[in-house]
């Protein structure tokens, strides 16, 4: 699909999952707070909320956890109460990304997130230096075992849907505007589909081939440092590389 990074589709595994399930849930987390905070506790009516939902459901993040952090973003819990900001900035090469933290101090997160990109060759920008590169979309993942690529694209067609892409070894991709990514999840299930997930992305409208791979090295390095950090929820870049140098690059993680 046009826009998407084959880089981005590929997890290099960095550790045991068990290691990192406390940081999945705790950016699951932050989604449901923030998304209850900006939309509301209920999730029929809030589409952010839902998938954040489903997301957390996925990952079997126990039903206290996504009621307290859906507590959390109405402030019934106490706690302090999270902000959604957005960080723009450069990598090597000129490569664009846009990071969506949310956090309960912008000061602390703002100068991590600087540091970040001081250490591996980037820059931080201010608001609207890279935004601009970016569509918000709605995205929902087939499970890799519907095999049925004909019958799907008729599927998606006929739930409203703006495109397919399938790519040999990874999940369905299906785009939708963002207003139609509820109503598209639902149409799959309802034709017995299975949804892997769904979810709000940021899709980079063109995209930069690098094709050096001390450039790209550095590019996934920070990609990598930035979705680490505590407070940011997703990564998003128009940076793409040639499928063997990924492969390369994804051995050396």
């Amino acid at each position: 699909m046009a826009g998407h990074n084959k880089w981005s589709k590929v997890k290099r595994i960095k550790g045991a999952i068990d290691a990192k399930r406390g940081k999945i849930f705790s950016k699951l987390a932050k989604e449901i707070a923030v998304a209850a905070k900006l939309g509301g506790p209920d999730p029929d009516a809030n589409i952010r909320l839902r998938s954040a939902i489903l997301a957390a459901r996925v990952q079997n993040m126990p039903n206290d956890n996504i009621d307290r952090a859906i507590k959390r973003g109405c402030g019934d819990t106490g706690e302090a109460a999270l902000e959604e900001v957005t960080y723009e900035g450069y990598g090597a090469d000129g490569v664009a990304l846009l990071i969506e933290a949310a956090t309960d101090n912008r000061n602390r997160t703002a100068a991590d997130v600087r540091l970040i990109f001081s250490k591996h060759g980037g820059h931080l920008g201010g608001a609207g230096s890279v935004a601009y590169l970016f569509q918000r979309k709605g995205e929902v993942a087939v499970a890799g075992e519907w095999t049925d690529q004909e019958r799907l694209l008729e599927i998606v067609l006929e739930s409203g849907a703006e495109e397919l892409s399938s790519e040999s070894g990874q999940p369905h991709l299906v785009t939708t505007a963002p207003e139609r990514l509820a109503a598209v999840a639902d149409a799959l299930r309802a034709a017995s589909v299975p949804v892997a997930s769904q979810r709000l992305v940021f899709v980079p409208q063109t995209t930069v081939t690098v094709h050096d791979e001390t450039t790209a090295g550095k590019v996934l390095h920070l990609h990598d440092a930035l979705d680490d950090n505590d407070d940011v929820l997703n990564v998003y870049s128009n940076f793409d590389m040639p499928a063997g140098m990924l492969e390369r690059l994804s051995g050396q993680n």
